[in-house]
C-alpha cells in the first residue's frame, strides 16, 4: 500500500464523517412536527412551541457553518500535506520530542480556539440572548475564554509529555502503560472534577440547611446512598437553563444543583431527579460504564501504537517519518469508523441505562414527580421533541423524552 491510498482513505473518511453528520443533521430537523405532543399541552403554548423550533433551527444554521469551515480546514490541511509543513515547523522550534510535540498541538489548538471565538459569541450574545437564555456578559466570557486557554494547555502540555516519555522508554508494547496512565487519570479527573475543575468557572455553595436538605438526606438513607456533598451552583450568572451534576466516587460523591434547577422545580421534583442518579448508582451503571470506558482506552492506545509503526501513514501525511504527534493525528482519522461503531453500542446501553434509573425513582420515591421535571426541563431548554429514530440511534445518550415519559406512566 502506497502512502497517496493512505492520503485517499484519510480524505475519503473525513467526507464521509461530514456528508454523514450533515444528512442526520438534515433528518432530524426536517422530523419536527408541529403538532404539540398531548403530554405537552399543558406546558407548552403555540407560541412558545414555535419558538423552540425556531431555537433548534438557529443553533442548527450556527452549527452546519462551524462545521463546513472545519471539514474545507481539514481537507486543505490533507490536501496540501499541512499537518507535515507543521510537523516540521514545530520540529524546527527545538531538539527536544516533547517540545516539538507540544508546540504543534499549541499552534493547532490556539488556531482552532481563535477561530471559534467568534462563533461562540455568536451562539452567546445573539442565539442565547435572542431566545432568553443567556446571563453571560461580556466580561465573564472572556475570562471564561482565557481560564478554558490556561486549562487546555496544561492538559496538551501534561499529556504530551507524559505520551512521549512513555513511548520513548518503553520502544514497543508503550500502549499498555499509556492505557494505564490515561485510565489512572480519567478516573482521578472523575473523583476530584467538583474540587478541582468546577471552582475554576463556577461557586459552589453548600445547600443550606432547611427542607429540600432534609428531605434529601432523608431520601438518600432510606435507600442506603451515602452522600455528604450537596451544594448549588451558581449557574445562573451565565444562563437560565436548568441543569445538575453528579461526580465523584466513594467517599467523594458530589451532587451539585444549578440554583436556576432549584428556581424553578419543587423539593419533591428535585427529590425525584436525585433519586434517579441514585438509581445509576444503585444498578452499578456509573462502574459499568467506567469499566467499558477504560477498555476502550486500551483498544485506542494498542490501535494507537499498529498506527505509530507505519511511516507510510506519516508519508500520507506529509512527513518524512513517524512521531507523537503526527501518529496521533493520522489515528484520529483512522479511528473514527471504529469510534462510530463503539459510540453507537455505548449509546444504546446508556438508553437502557437511563430508563433503568427512571424506573429505579418511580420504585423508591415519585415517577410522576419525575416525570414532571422532565416535562419542565424540557420545555425551559426548548428540546426537540420530536428527534428522528436514527439520529437518536447514532447519537442521544437518553432516550427521546415521550419515550421517557411513557415508561414513567406505565402502571
Amino acid at each position: 500500500m502506497s502512502s497517496d491510498i493512505i492520503l485517499n482513505i484519510f480524505i475519503v473518511l473525513v467526507i464521509f464523517n461530514f456528508l454523514f453528520t450533515t444528512v442526520l443533521e438534515y433528518l432530524n430537523d426536517k422530523n419536527w412536527k408541529d403538532n404539540i405532543p398531548d403530554e405537552f399541552k399543558d406546558f407548552y403554548d403555540a407560541e412558545s412551541y414555535i419558538k423552540a423550533k425556531n431555537y433548534k433551527i438557529s443553533r442548527g444554521k450556527l452549527s452546519a457553518v462551524s462545521s463546513s469551515l472545519s471539514f474545507v480546514f481539514t481537507l486543505a490541511m490533507l490536501y496540501f500535506f499541512g499537518f507535515g509543513l507543521l510537523s516540521e515547523l514545530a520540529n524546527s522550534f527545538s531538539d527536544s520530542v516533547i517540545l516539538q510535540s507540544s508546540a504543534f498541538f499549541m499552534i493547532l489548538y490556539l488556531f482552532n480556539f481563535v477561530i471559534g471565538i467568534p462563533f461562540s459569541y455568536y451562539s452567546t450574545f445573539e442565539i442565547e440572548e435572542k431566545y432568553g437564555f443567556n446571563k453571560t456578559d461580556l466580561k465573564t466570557f472572556i475570562l471564561d475564554k482565557l481560564k478554558g486557554l490556561i486549562i487546555t494547555s496544561v492538559f496538551i502540555l501534561g499529556l504530551t509529555s507524559l505520551a512521549v516519555l512513555i513511548i520513548d522508554f518503553f520502544s514497543t508494547g508503550f500502549w499498555l502503560w499509556l492505557w494505564l496512565g490515561l485510565s489512572i487519570l480519567m478516573i482521578l479527573l472523575n473523583m476530584f472534577y467538583a474540587d478541582l475543575i468546577v471552582p475554576i468557572f463556577n461557586k459552589l455553595t453548600p445547600l443550606e440547611n432547611g427542607e429540600l436538605r432534609d428531605k434529601i438526606e432523608a431520601y438518600s438513607k432510606k435507600v442506603g446512598y451515602s452522600l455528604k456533598n450537596i451544594f448549588v451552583i451558581d449557574g445562573s450568572k451565565r444562563s437560565s437553563k436548568a441543569n445538575a451534576f453528579f461526580s465523584g466516587l466513594g467517599p467523594r460523591k458530589t451532587i451539585a444543583l444549578y440554583d436556576t434547577l432549584i428556581q424553578k422545580h419543587s423539593d419533591e421534583e428535585l427529590v425525584s431527579v436525585l433519586a434517579h442518579e441514585v438509581g445509576h448508582y444503585k444498578k452499578k451503571h456509573i462502574f459499568i460504564s467506567m469499566i467499558l470506558t477504560i477498555f476502550q482506552l486500551g483498544i485506542m492506545c494498542y490501535l494507537f501504537e499498529l498506527c505509530m509503526s507505519y511511516d507510510l501513514i506519516a508519508n500520507a501525511l506529509g512527513s518524512s517519518t513517524m512521531n507523537f504527534h503526527i501518529g496521533i493525528i493520522a489515528f484520529s482519522f483512522l479511528y473514527s469508523p471504529v469510534g462510530l461503531i463503539i459510540g453507537v453500542l455505548m449509546n444504546i446501553l446508556s438508553r437502557k441505562n437511563e430508563f433503568e434509573a427512571d424506573n429505579y425513582a418511580k420504585e423508591t420515591y415519585d415517577g410522576n414527580s419525575l416525570s414532571l421535571a422532565l416535562k419542565k426541563l424540557s420545555v425551559d431548554s426548548l428540546s426537540n421533541l420530536y428527534p428522528h429514530p436514527f439520529y437518536v440511534f447514532i447519537h442521544y445518550s437518553h432516550p427521546p423524552l415521550i419515550q421517557r415519559l411513557s415508561k414513567l406512566n406505565k402502571t
